[in-house]
């Protein structure tokens, strides 16, 4: 077992010093080289499969009426048929409904992968259907099925399945999370990114992704959006996409091929709905930014590190703190020099969507939002060494950060995430502890790079519970942060039969619509989740309620609300003296006190937007807290 170990350990270490220190090619636009030695990076194998098989799985999303699937292949041969259907079983047999050609564009790598991948759009697609599918391919020798399912808006509970960070150093299938996610049965697949570890090696990569989570990826929708280790970085700042000069990255930028990234993109988000802002960022790379409307859900879908600037990037170089750009390491730093002007992180597109995706509430009982990272640097240990702070996070830049929590607060917005190797729950402070929302943050489907919370001072305001360092921080970066739950691992590396040491997992986010409280689960490797007393890590589930993502202490309050010929409707607040929607809420019920953050004058619009059952009240004025009044509004 201990060799097992140290080879384990090993071939991380190999992995991640590639990612830092591997020699940049003379032309990293056209193609990358061949590692020295493939065998040290542990490469994937792509198999010869039976042609009845070349379709190695398929994934799909369906939104306001369209559909969008891709099906990912195995290599083609030469004389092999290019076209490819996607048919639907609607109770007399098969019938086609979208056809295309299979795609071979060039990743540009050194093993010149191709793409082969087919994808398909049917639009007025008629959501409430359950319907099977099928992807035929080769002239009808290879076929796919699975189930285009039903929107489950009339459902009580909607239940996301959550998960990050897809090591390689165990390319093991996953039966023990296959079996509990089939038995827990989720509407909706996550995949916050690093399905693929192996940087110049994604097609490879993502068909062994394919294999190991095909089987429940086939039957219900699935996000998946890339994030660094997929496009070949070990961190990823990408600045709008200009080309990186160093494989750190930490100039900014993409170091990989512009046809790599974008073939990377292609594969894992072509299926999302169309992005809202279609525009491509430098050298062509698309963006994939975008909303998902499913269960009464609403899902704002955000690439963290595409617009964010790098710490060695072209604005007021970051001072470095560190034995890297980004990492701080030296005692007694300022976190306010390191916030310097015109840094990035999600950048004005994306704020300009989120603003307007947090006012439209229709169709919508909740609204979450899909990203790589947290946005607060929510830990202290990364492979034992103790950092002050890390710009990898998305605690940093700090302004760009209360920008993006403020605007996620505003339509009281719950938020899922990955990337950072140990699983939290923490709830965002902009000017004040707890007045944001509630972030998780899931464990690791394979933890084989240690992130510990272990902060070295008490917290200001504790919070009981299971494990110790619960509650209210001001953590490296200045941000204010609430520590709810986290899950250190205990063994480094994990023994490959007690994954669950390492604290390698996924999360379950439960919304229910009748209650409107979010239920978060964390559930470690190896646990059988159907059987009685089956154990979550120390701290799970967590059970908050939706209002509580806009913790906000209010000054005044304006006249409780008594609505008459409708429940649960839309409530927007609006501040007169600034013409700022304060936030967007449809309530539960008939019955709402709206809170406010300045004595003054308010408009308010009650109803149900785009239609004729909408009121505009202008010029209610504030309370205080301790005075009441009613507000009758029929619609």
């Amino acid at each position: 077992m201990k060799l097992i170990r140290l080879l384990v350990l090993s071939a991380t270490v190999l992995l991640v010093a590639a990612a830092y220190s591997a020699p940049a090619p003379k032309n990293s636009a056209t193609k990358t080289p061949a590692p020295k030695n493939p065998k040290q990076r542990n490469r994937p194998d792509i198999p010869e499969v039976a042609r009845k098989d070349a379709i190695c799985f398929a994934y799909y999303t369906v939104s306001q009426g369209v559909l969008k699937l891709t099906a990912q292949l195995y290599p083609l041969r030469d004389a092999e048929s290019r076209a490819a259907a996607l048919e639907i079983e609607d109770g007399s047999g098969w019938k086609p409904v979208a056809r295309t050609r299979v795609t071979e564009d060039d990743y540009k790598n050194y093993k010149h992968d191709k793409t082969w991948t087919a994808h398909f759009r049917v639009e007025k697609w008629d959501e409430r259907r359950t319907l099977r599918y099928r992807v035929v391919a080769l002239d009808g020798v290879a076929t796919y099925q699975g189930v285009i399912r039903a929107n489950p808006i009339d459902r009580k509970q909607i239940v996301v399945a959550a998960f990050t960070g897809n090591s390689s150093n165990d390319r093991r299938l996953k039966p023990d999370m296959i079996a509990n996610l089939k038995a827990q049965d989720p509407d909706l697949l996550f995949f916050s990114g690093d399905q693929s570890y192996d940087h110049e090696d994604h097609l490879g990569a993502w068909l062994l992704f394919g294999r190991q989570f095909g089987e429940i990826i086939r039957d219900r929708p699935m996000v998946s959006i890339p994030d660094d280790h997929d496009v070949g970085h070990g961190n990823l700042w990408g600045a709008g996409g200009k080309a990186s000069k160093s494989p750190a990255g930490d100039d900014g930028g993409y170091f990989m091929p512009v046809e790599y990234v974008k073939a990377v993109e292609r594969a894992q988000s072509w299926h999302l709905p169309d992005p809202v802002d279609p525009a491509p960022i430098q050298r062509g790379i698309g963006v994939y930014f975008t909303r998902l409307e499913w269960g009464g859900v609403s899902f704002a879908i955000i690439e963290d590190r595409k617009f964010k600037t790098g710490p060695n990037g072209a604005v007021d170089i970051v001072p470095k703190l560190g034995p890297r750009a980004d990492h701080v390491t030296a005692e007694g730093y300022d976190p306010k020099a390191i916030d310097v002007p015109g840094a990035k992180l999600l950048g004005e597109r994306q704020e300009k969507f989120l603003q307007a995706w947090g006012e439209d509430w229709r169709g919508a009982e909740f609204k979450v939002v899909l990203s790589q990272t947290i946005f607060s640097y929510a830990t202290n240990l990364s492979r034992g060494q103790r950092l002050l702070a890390d710009l990898d996070s998305n605690g940093w830049p700090q302004s760009g950060r209360r920008r993006a929590v403020d605007l996620m607060r505003r339509s009281f917005a719950f938020h899922i995430s990955g990337d950072q190797h140990l699983a939290v729950v923490a709830q965002y402070g902009v000017d004040d502890w707890r007045d944001a929302g509630f972030a998780f943050c899931v464990p690791s489907t394979v933890n084989y790079y240690p992130r510990e919370w272990q902060p070295l001072v008490p917290p200001a305001n504790p919070i009981k519970g299971p494990l110790p360092h619960l509650g209210d921080y001001t953590e490296g970066l200045g941000n204010k942060l609430t520590m709810y739950a986290y899950a250190n691992p205990n063994t480094f590396p994990a023994p490959p039969d007690d994954l669950s040491a390492s604290a390698s997992g996924y999360g379950l986010a439960r919304f229910d619509k009748s209650t409107r409280r979010i239920t978060i689960e964390c559930w470690p490797r190896g646990v059988d989740a159907t059987q009685p007393g089956a154990k979550q890590y120390p701290g799970w589930p967590i059970t908050v309620s939706q209002e509580d993502n806009y913790g906000r202490k209010p000054v005044a309050y304006l006249p409780s609300l008594r609505i008459e010929g409708m429940t649960d409707p839309v409530v927007q607040v609006i501040d007169e003296a600034t013409s700022e929607v304060v936030y967007t809420l449809r309530i539960k019920g008939s019955t709402f006190r709206p809170k406010v953050f300045r004595s003054g004058s308010y408009t308010l619009k009650i109803g149900e937007p785009g239609t004729s059952r909408l009121k505009v009240l202008p010029g209610i004025k504030s309370l205080p807290p301790e005075r009441s009044e009613n507000l009758t509004v029929r619609l």
